[in-house]
């Protein structure tokens, strides 16, 4: 059975989960989401996802929301990208939850508010104070890299899926890898990973699209 993945190519966080889908192994296909035409709002998406958001995992009768409960169900299915060891597996997960709450979800709206607003109601003082925070993130990121390959243990694994979901994008909100040399040599090796693809190659639905 195929998985279906309902998401869209500008979204960080379907990134996160259409990323360790392919990397898995497991049969999957993504089903478009036009976010931006309002189709999370519709009756018929609720009856999907509630939340009204993407992305969203079908696997035959189990329907999954949030990015981080999709990477527990692809490692439960595949043992893959969860850790070795029971404090492995609790360093990935204390990642995952960080990188939701400090990282991701100020990248996500940052990037937001600075591309995919008319230019005039772009709150500066907003973007100004979300950078802040992403550069004290992206401070403990890179700390945490310092001679290390990945985030946790000797392999890629759902810390690294995860933190990586919104520093592919090209559209600016603050971030240079290249200020970050730890961070560079660790987005290297995830794209050196084989099967990586960049999110607007993974998933349909980009800004070229709408322009």
């Amino acid at each position: 059975m195929t998985v279906k993945l309902y998401c869209m190519g500008e979204s960080g966080n379907a990134y996160k989960a259409a990323l360790a889908l392919e990397l898995s192994g497991l049969a999957w296909e993504p089903i478009y989401v036009d976010f931006f035409g309002g189709e999370t709002r519709t009756p018929e998406f609720r009856k999907i996802n509630v939340m009204g958001e993407v992305p969203v995992l079908v696997d035959g009768d189990i329907t999954l929301t949030q990015s981080g409960v999709m990477q527990m169900y692809i490692t439960e299915q595949t043992g893959k990208f969860g850790g070795n060891t029971p404090e492995e597996r609790r360093e990935v997960m204390r990642w995952v939850f960080w990188d939701n709450h400090k990282l991701s979800s100020q990248a996500g709206m940052t990037r937001f508010l600075m591309n995919f607003l008319a230019p005039d109601k772009r709150p500066a003082e907003v973007i100004a104070f979300t950078q802040g925070r992403l550069r004290a993130a992206y401070n403990s990121l890179n700390d945490q890299l310092e001679g290390r390959d990945w985030i946790v243990g000797e392999a890629i694994t759902n810390s690294d899926i995860s933190c990586c979901g919104y520093l592919f994008y090209p559209e600016p909100f603050g971030f240079d890898r290249a200020e970050w040399p730890n961070i560079d040599r660790w987005l290297a090796n995830i794209e050196n990973t084989p099967g990586w693809k960049h999110p607007y190659d993974l998933m349909p639905g980009s800004p070229a699209d709408r322009t």
